[in-house]
């Protein structure tokens, strides 16, 4: 540490951008362990009322910000980044901690491994947190299908943060941690992200190693940041990507890094906007602020003009098909047999699996194997399976004659505020159209990002919009979700921080 200097203190340092943080690291005025131990004691502080971790590890965090300061120290940092912090959804296997993915059916299970996104974070020197709150196997937009316990949104405890990534999401916006990783399958950290007034960032299909990431939808499933501002997030996202010989999705393509040109403004750039969710469906002050950020974006030197996509109207149950077929497949290997739990008691292995398997799975979970498993089932799979595969290439199909005329394509990113808890708990097709403008582009696979534009004028929260490019093309995403960002000064603001 610099001479005569302290350590940025108090409320302040806990608000820090990831980015802000390792600027500090680095010029000496902050230690890692100084940052861990206080991020350490905001938590102590917040998630109690917000429930955000599954596991904490705060004796391994503050062993690696001691090993991040000794590297410091010999000017033999890992990356720019060494000694921030981060947080981990439980659904990435962490080698030693264990691992729950939300449910009771894996409950004191501890891999021995770690995902390739905790490997490589653990690479450039990011201390681990903990793990958090998630729905069970990422199946939900609330949070609230946790096997353990809801999570509950800073901005209004009383609401939810969003799913299935609310656990993130929740200790990011409370202040808990600088930026932490979640998962999008359909939504779940840039849902979670508009909800709680941060920067929720989903990755072309492929970018990112799903290796050791717990499989709900496998051509759906992607490792997604969760920050604070976009610069943040196009750095993490950067740590993680490139190409992952243990993963057979992974495009064979080296790493990018996608702070290059991020501050390179958005004159000239060509906006989209769907056409098909102009109409009713959103609430007002979201819609308000949608269109704000539309004039903003036209004031920064871009151009508006309207996309049509018919197949979209088809998003939402092409999606509750795909993915509930294999979830089916893909939760089979929980039968407690090899890991997991196990119903104890003297009966044949068939009983005992479906003992198991009733008592470690919670309802949400039951519904979409059932879903699923009909869906694939002789006789049925062509009229659903098989139909919901042709919509998914009508999807992708209009994504790319739009593309042929705009840059980027920009929407809401869910068509309400954070809801209140139990408000669609006993309504599923309600929960399900919360995730209505973001599924379509998982089924395609384009990258997207939802970033703060305001808060909503009916109940003074958070509002995202969304902005999603072409295939392959996350630097564009990111200068433009970047302008928009600096513009606005939400990010970092009194009105971009929660009133926990």
């Amino acid at each position: 540490m610099t001479a005569g200097s302290g350590p940025p203190s108090g409320d302040g340092l806990v608000w820090r951008t990831a980015t802000e943080l390792a600027r500090l690291l680095a010029s000496g005025e902050l230690s890692s362990v100084e940052l861990t131990g206080a991020l350490i004691e905001r938590s102590d502080a917040v998630d109690p009322g917000i429930n955000a971790y599954l596991h904490r590890t705060d004796e391994l965090a503050l062993e690696a910000a001691g090993a991040a300061d000794a590297r410091r120290s010999r000017g033999e940092a890992a990356s720019p980044f060494d000694g921030v912090p981060v947080a981990y959804k439980d659904i990435f296997v962490t080698r030693g901690v264990p691992t729950t993915c939300g449910s009771k059916i894996l409950e004191g299970w501890v891999p021995p491994y770690d995902a390739t996104v905790v490997e490589r974070c653990h690479g450039a020197g990011l201390p681990m947190l903990g793990k958090t709150n998630l729905d069970q196997f990422a199946m939900g937009s609330s949070t609230e299908n946790s096997g353990f316990f809801p999570s509950r949104n800073p901005w209004d405890t009383g609401r939810v943060p969003g799913g299935s990534s609310g656990g993130s999401a929740a200790a990011v916006a409370a202040g808990a941690v600088p930026w932490a990783w979640g998962t999008d399958t359909g939504g779940s950290v840039r849902q979670p992200g508009g909800l709680c007034g941060l920067v929720g960032a989903k990755p072309t299909y492929g970018r990112i190693s799903r290796y050791g990431m717990i499989a709900f939808a496998s051509s759906l499933d992607q490792a997604s940041p969760l920050t604070r501002s976009v610069e943040d997030a196009a750095a993490l996202m950067a740590i993680a990507a490139g190409h992952d010989p243990c993963d057979s999705t992974s495009i064979p393509s080296p790493a990018e890094n996608y702070l290059d040109g991020i501050d390179g403004g958005i004159e000239g750039l060509r906006f989209g906007i769907i056409k098909e969710f102009t109409g009713e469906g959103s609430q007002p002050g979201v819609r308000a602020r949608v269109d704000d950020a539309y004039t903003r974006l036209e004031k920064l030197g871009g151009t508006l003009q309207e996309v049509s996509m018919p197949s979209f109207q088809h998003g939402i149950p092409a999606y509750y098909l795909i993915a509930p077929a294999e979830a089916s497949s893909n939760l089979a290997r929980f039968d407690g047999v090899r890991y997991g739990s196990r119903v104890a008691g003297d009966t044949n292995i068939v009983t005992m699996n479906s003992m198991t398997r009733d008592e470690g799975f919670g309802a949400e979970v039951k519904r979409r194997i059932m879903i699923g498993t009909y869906a694939l089932s002789a006789g049925f799979y062509d009229a659903y399976y098989g139909k919901a595969q042709r919509v998914r290439t009508l999807i992708i199909q209009d994504l790319r004659r739009a593309y042929e005329s705009v840059d980027l394509i920009v929407c809401p990113t869910s068509p309400t505020t954070a809801f209140k808890l139990g408000e669609r708990t006993d309504d599923p097709l309600a929960m399900y159209l919360s995730d209505v403008y973001t599924v379509p582009f998982n089924l395609s696979g384009n990258p997207a990002v939802s970033v703060p534009c305001g808060l909503s004028s009916d109940d003074g929260l958070p509002v995202g919009l969304q902005i999603v490019a072409k295939t392959l093309d996350e630097k564009t995403m990111f200068r433009a979700a970047y302008a928009f960002e600096k513009d606005l000064g939400f990010a970092g603001s009194p009105e971009g921080r929660p009133r926990l």
